[in-house]
């Protein structure tokens, strides 16, 4: 018998409380809900009629939950294609109309991100991929972000914080359980 894919929950908005397919991927790691709970919490001055990029969409968890908390719009990336059309699933349940998904890698879509386009991206990439510099230093590049722009980043609470002196600033910092969560505003 065929093991049944989990959930998570969105914890707040106007979606609060629905639940979004988790598929049985290796790697896909939805982010908690203490965690996100810190991060919205967090990020609550500034995501009204927000900008946003969920870079490594997965569950499309992070991006959902700031759209549900009053984003303007939200693209998700995600590059695996079981993902996707769980993705593409949530969306039609939800009716979010305000939420794209790109089926494409973070990084190659970054290329293509046009400067200024972002207010707050979110950078949630696979623990073993080791991904956070190259995304940041992409988006920097690209000039994505705003001015003042908000970068979240998640890792394992063993990796070592990214950001510092490479034209972004630590906003707020916290390890909780397995997870490093860091706020990065770009300078």
């Amino acid at each position: 018998m065929k093991k049944r894919p989990g959930s998570v929950r969105i914890i707040g908005g106007k979606w609060r409380g629905r639940r979004l397919a988790v598929p049985d991927l290796h790697g896909l790691r939805p982010s908690g809900d203490r965690a996100r709970e810190t991060l919205f919490n967090w990020l609550q001055p500034w995501l009204r009629d927000a900008r946003c990029a969920d870079l490594f969409a997965g569950t499309a968890v992070l991006g959902l939950e700031a759209a549900s908390r009053g984003a303007a719009e939200v693209i998700l990336v995600e590059l695996n294609r079981t993902a996707a059309r769980s993705i593409r699933e949530s969306l039609e349940m939800l009716g979010a109309d305000n939420c794209r998904l790109i089926e494409s890698d973070a990084l190659t879509w970054l290329r293509t991100c046009e400067p200024a386009s972002l207010d707050i991206v979110f950078i949630d990439p696979p623990f073993d991929q080791q991904l956070e510099s190259a995304v940041l230093e992409q988006i920097r590049e690209r000039d994505c972000l705003v001015s003042g722009g908000l970068a979240y980043v998640e890792t394992s609470r063993d990796a070592p914080p990214v950001g510092a002196g490479e034209g972004w600033e630590t906003v707020r910092e916290k390890v909780l359980g397995d997870v490093r969560m860091q706020l990065l505003k770009k300078m």
